[in-house]
């Protein structure tokens, strides 16, 4: 006979399946709304969740008995603003020069068009190390909050290393200034290039960053006049990209130094005073202020609750920690109606499940892999607009896709001695390593039933044992409502089978609706 432990209704695989966990658990205490109320296990999970990605246990219980004020204070304290794990060692390869360009073969444009791609995957292979292994979880969301933000691709960003380094000024900023990180990525060579302002010049500027910055960047849709970017647009005319070295590089001679009128306001702008004329817009903070809520609280900002915020984050000249402050410490943020409401993206879900499970791995491109099947592709958005997040990820397919990926880091548990059970994720479940970044093939290993080079490995034996479980060992009703408990933010959607083993019980709330949300 089925059963389940709770019993919400059975829906299909898609978004209804979503829409049907977005409830709050019964059993949790309404949140009390004044910053001193201290966290439990259930809010820490949470907050550090929402904050970063899934946490393991002995990270949760680090948090347990803080004050909500005490765990936010101190989560915007521990923000870096460099990686931890060392780049790959050609992001600082120069440019290669027009001259060498034109004494290549063809045959070496396209090694270099090979190589190229090489790169980018092990560039995506080094952040996604980094998201799994910081000790600041909160640095690499924003990190990707902002690659979303003032999007950018190797579409059209041939160089990797230049995505590397706006993907380093990103992280530098990205709890610092936003007025600050917008002038700077404004002028970042791979941002020149995308939106193809390097060649924008006197007589024919390119809109293209004009209108983003305001309509993406900024302001929002509604808030200007198409004379409003035709003139803006002229302001930026001169920031350009040197050929031979993918610098930076201001020409004089391109610049509109004619008078402009934008906003009511007419002068002799350049660059720089056109991106303060849009930071003194107060919509700015509005926008980027609700742009924020629906990342980090929920899909439908409140105007009562946002307001001070957005004023408050304006007022501080745009410190984006007076912001995220603001966000964490609202009402609406610890409200139980909002937890388990937003869809975990391809990347938080992938590298939440390897934080969370403690998941082992010889190099990240299967996890890179699974985050590309999975819809997302680090350094490779899919328009200017960026990833539209939300709801969006999850259909039919993609949820199906999230499923097998669990089925696979199922298959590749790990017996107490640490010995592959069975074997680990293959090149034909997952999308293949770049060559430069795997290790030599080691037959040998196999033969004597280790797992394969680029394995992922997950030791079920020792993530139960915080339970007193063993893999085929039937778990109690309180037992089984510890694990829900911990990896589920509310009550799973599909039953589950009574009587099911440890093993098969985790697998079932992995494979559940619920565990996609946030």
């Amino acid at each position: 006979m089925v059963q389940a432990v709770t019993k919400p209704p059975n829906k299909p695989l898609n978004k209804s399946v979503v829409q049907t966990a977005r409830r709050p658990r019964h059993r949790k205490a309404a949140v009390a709304e004044v910053d001193e109320v201290t966290l439990s296990a259930d809010d820490a999970r949470y907050f550090l969740e929402r904050t970063g990605f899934q946490a393991d246990e002995n990270q949760v219980r680090a948090w347990v008995g803080l004050t909500r004020e005490q765990a936010v204070d101190r989560v915007l304290a521990g923000a870096l603003t460099e990686a931890r794990t060392p780049p790959p060692v050609w992001v600082n390869t120069p440019w290669v020069t027009r001259d060498m360009r034109k004494s290549w073969t063809d045959e070496q444009r396209r090694e270099e068009q090979r190589l190229r791609g090489v790169h980018y995957e092990e560039l995506r292979a080094w952040w996604a190390r980094e998201m799994m292994t910081t000790p600041s979880p909160l640095t690499e969301r924003m990190t990707l909050f902002w690659h979303n933000h003032f999007t950018s691709g190797q579409d059209k960003v041939p160089e990797p290393q230049t995505m590397y380094q706006q993907n380093v000024l990103l992280r530098h900023d990205a709890l610092a200034n936003f007025g600050d990180m917008l002038h700077a990525v404004a002028k970042d060579p791979a941002m020149l290039l995308y939106l193809d302002g390097a060649n924008s010049r006197r007589g024919h500027p390119n809109e293209n960053f004009g209108r983003e910055v305001m309509e993406l960047f900024t302001l929002g849709e509604g808030h200007y006049s198409e004379d409003d970017i035709k003139q803006a647009a002229r302001t930026y005319t001169g920031w350009s990209v040197d050929p031979d070295n993918g610098a930076y590089v201001w020409r004089s001679a391109f610049h509109d130094d004619g008078e402009k009128t934008v906003f009511g306001q007419t002068g002799n702008f350049d660059g720089d005073q056109m991106l303060d004329i849009l930071l003194a817009q107060p919509e700015t903070a509005d926008f980027i202020t609700a742009k924020l809520w629906r990342e980090f609280v929920s899909a439908t900002p409140d105007p009562l609750e946002l307001k001070p915020i957005a004023d408050a984050f304006r007022a501080s000249h745009y410190d984006i920690k007076v912001a995220l402050r603001g966000l964490f410490l609202s009402p609406a943020f610890w409200d139980p109606n909002n937890r388990g409401t937003l869809v975990k993206s391809p990347v938080e879900f992938v590298v939440g499940t390897v934080r969370q499970f403690d998941i082992a791995y010889d190099n990240t491109q299967p996890m890179v892999g699974a985050m590309r099947q999975l819809g997302q592709v680090l350094f490779q958005p899919p328009n200017v607009k960026g990833w539209p997040g939300g709801d969006v990820w999850i259909d039919s397919s993609t949820l199906l896709a999230r499923k097998q990926y669990v089925e696979q880091l199922m298959r590749a548990t790990e017996d107490t001695h640490g010995m592959a059970k069975k074997a680990a994720v293959g090149a034909s479940q997952l999308p293949p390593q770049s060559p430069s970044s795997m290790p030599p093939a080691n037959s040998d290993a196999m033969a004597h039933g280790k797992p394969r080079v680029g394995a992922i490995r997950f030791d079920l034996n020792a993530w139960l044992a915080q339970f007193d479980l063993t893999p085929d060992e039937l778990p109690s009703l309180s037992r089984e409502l510890q694990m829900q408990n911990v990896v589920l933010l509310i009550s799973p959607v599909d039953p589950i089978v009574n009587g099911a083993s440890s093993a098969a019980y985790l697998q079932a709330l992995m494979m559940d609706p619920a565990y996609q949300l946030k």
